[in-house]
């Protein structure tokens, strides 16, 4: 097995499907890795204070000092800097019958399409009117016209929704292709979709949804890769739990990648008003300015932003990575002192 050189550290929950996609990741991309329990609301601690992060969506994916945020940069990071050369297994397989992985296409259906469209639906169907209203508070921060009796009468509308996108999969796989890009191993894509509808299948309320009978190409692809995931996982080695001042003291005394290999397009970054060296704000689109993560500038490129945070405790440097998609830099806003 190829070693786990720089170190891999996972901060997740259990409950939260997003982790469980990069487990399912670094699983099939045959990469060990440690694990770092957060709570599943803020505060965080062991991701706030100790790496002076202020994104808020979990899960984060450390490789030695360099610190992803949002699930499409930790699989595009573990794909590059884990790649097949090395030992290690691809999510972006060549097609059975030739040519090259649609590695854009893949990213961008993803990216687009199982981690939006199709995820969003399948939150509605949770079982609102039972949390606690600490949860409730913690997901307003995001959603605040976020309503719990909406919610619960939407979940009709939202299981019909999943059926027509599950028949959309079912029609995907019925000229017998294995998966669902007819790739030669299961791909992003599989995964992708994968762990929404099999996180559902874990619901109560949603039984109806796996019908053998309407969707019988579709159920044998979801029991095909649960199958190989299972079979993976037998022969892995179990993560390895870390305390968050461990982890956070690991990443700190880690080297980080050379900023030239993201480099810095200065072209890319004057369209928004940027520059190298720069103290700015990095802000998710849908959170708002609430949640930005203020650094120094180090590296930018059409698919990645890179800044230099510093751990509140510690004092430490790490090196932050935002992906361009989703996410938007701007100038630090200095704040002004009335005389």
């Amino acid at each position: 097995m190829p070693s786990p050189h720089p170190g891999v550290i996972l901060y997740r929950y259990d409950a939260s499907p997003f982790s469980g996609k990069i487990d399912n990741v670094l699983l099939m991309k045959n990469i060990p890795y440690s694990t770092v329990k957060v709570a599943n609301v803020l505060p965080r601690p062991e991701i706030t204070e100790m790496l002076g992060l202020t994104y808020r969506l979990i899960p984060v994916l450390a490789i030695g000092n360099d610190i992803y945020c949002d699930t499409s940069l930790i699989v595009a990071a573990l794909e590059r800097r884990f790649p097949t050369s090395e030992g290690f297994v691809t999510i972006f397989p060549p097609k059975k019958h030739g040519g090259s992985p649609d590695t854009g296409l893949l990213k961008a259906f993803t990216r687009h399409y199982a981690d939006t469209v199709l995820f969003n639906w399948a939150t509605i169907l949770l079982p609102w009117n039972r949390f606690p209203e600490p949860f409730l508070k913690d997901r307003r921060m995001i959603a605040p016209n976020l309503n719990v009796e909406v919610m619960m009468n939407s979940q009709g509308k939202a299981m019909n929704a999943l059926s027509a996108h599950l028949a959309l999969i079912n029609e995907q796989l019925q000229d017998g292709r294995e998966w669902l890009f007819d790739t030669e191993l299961a791909s992003l894509a599989d995964i992708g979709i994968y762990f929404t509808y099999d996180w559902l299948r874990g619901f109560p309320n949603t039984r109806y949804l796996f019908d053998e009978g309407k969707f019988p190409h579709a159920m044998r692809w979801l029991n095909r890769l649960s199958k190989f995931i299972q079979t993976t996982k037998e022969d892995f080695p179990a993560p390895i739990a870390l305390a968050g001042p461990d982890a956070a003291n690991m990443i700190a005394n880690s080297p980080h990648e050379p900023y030239d290999v993201v480099g810095f397009d200065t072209a890319e970054a004057t369209r928004v008003n940027v520059s190298k060296g720069q103290i700015i704000d990095v802000v998710p689109d849908e959170s708002g300015h609430q949640f930005a993560t203020t650094g120094k500038l180090v590296a930018f490129n059409q698919e990645e932003i890179v800044i230099e945070t510093k751990g509140v405790i510690s004092g430490a440097i790490f090196r932050c990575h935002f992906p361009r998609i989703g996410f938007t830099p701007s100038p630090k806003k200095i704040q002004k002192h009335k005389l």
